[in-house]
C-alpha cells in the first residue's frame, strides 16, 4: 500500500521554487543567446519562389468550384503542363537537399550552433539538477495516477511504496523542461529559440527535399474532380427558404 509522505515547507522553498525559476531564467536566457548567435542569412529566392507556387496551387484547389470548368482547366494547365508548369520539375533538375546542405558552410555553420545552444544548456543545468537535488520529493499532483506514471514522476526514488502522485525533483526537472512551452510561448512569442520539441523534429527531418512538395501538390492538383457550385446555389438558396418558412 502506497504511504503518504508529509513534504517539507524547505523542500518547497530551497528545491521546487528554485529549481522552476531557474529553468525559466535558462530559458529565456537561451532565447537571446541563439538570437545572437543566428546569422542574417538571405533567404534563397528559388525556394522562396517554390513556397509561394506550392501556395497558389493549393489554394486553386481549395476554390476549384467557384470557378468555371474552363477557368480551372486553364488554370491547372498552367501549374501541371509537362513541358512549362510551375509545378512540374525534370528528373535532372532535382536536387539533394542533404548535399546542398553540406555543400553551404554557412548552413552547417548554423545548425551546429543551434545544436550547441540546445544540448550545453540541457546538459549543465542536468548536472546541477542532479548533484544538488537528486533524490528530493519535491511536489505532488493533486490527483490519482496509474503505476505506468511512476517511471517518468519519481526518475531517481526507487521506492515502490511511494504514491505515484509524489515528484521527484529530477522528474520536475523533466517536467519543467517539456512543460514551459506554453509559458515561453506567451513571454517570448511563438517563434522563439527555446522550442527544443520543434528544433528536434527538425532535426529529424534533415535532407527533406523542397522540390518533392511541387511534384506532391502536381499530383493533388491533377486528381482535383471539378465540379461547380454556382449553378446550385439558386437551389441550395431555395432549399434554405424552404426550410426556413416551414
Amino acid at each position: 500500500m502506497a504511504e503518504d509522505l508529509v513534504l517539507d515547507t524547505a523542500i518547497r522553498d530551497w528545491v521546487l521554487i528554485p529549481l522552476s525559476v531557474v529553468m525559466v531564467l535558462i530559458g529565456v536566457l537561451r532565447h537571446f543567446v541563439a538570437k545572437l548567435m543566428r546569422s542574417n542569412q538571405v533567404p534563397d529566392t528559388k525556394i522562396v519562389k517554390e513556397g509561394q507556387v506550392v501556395i497558389r496551387a493549393r489554394n486553386l484547389r481549395a476554390g476549384a468550384n467557384f470557378i468555371p470548368p474552363k477557368s480551372f482547366r486553364a488554370r491547372r494547365l498552367y501549374f501541371s503542363n509537362e513541358e512549362n508548369g510551375l509545378l512540374y520539375v525534370p528528373k535532372g533538375q532535382a536536387q539533394n537537399a542533404q548535399a546542398q546542405m553540406f555543400s553551404d558552410p554557412n548552413m552547417a555553420m548554423d545548425m551546429m550552433k543551434k545544436n550547441l545552444s540546445m544540448i550545453i544548456p540541457q546538459t549543465l543545468t542536468f548536472a546541477w539538477v542532479n548533484f544538488f537535488f537528486s533524490g528530493f520529493v519535491a511536489a505532488k499532483i493533486p490527483f490519482p495516477l496509474t503505476q505506468r506514471f511512476r517511471s517518468m514522476l519519481q526518475n531517481g526514488i526507487d521506492l515502490s511504496t511511494v504514491d505515484v502522485s509524489y515528484v521527484s525533483s529530477r522528474s520536475w526537472y523533466f517536467l519543467n523542461l517539456f512543460g514551459l512551452r506554453g509559458l515561453f510561448s506567451l513571454i517570448l512569442g511563438e517563434e522563439n529559440a527555446t522550442d527544443d520539441t520543434q528544433r528536434m523534429m527538425q532535426m529529424s527531418g534533415f535532407g527533406f527535399d523542397p522540390t518533392k512538395s511541387l511534384g506532391a501538390e502536381k499530383d493533388s492538383l491533377d486528381i482535383v474532380q471539378h465540379d461547380w457550385a454556382l449553378p446550385k446555389f439558386e437551389q441550395r438558396a431555395e432549399a434554405v427558404l424552404r426550410k426556413a418558412l416551414r
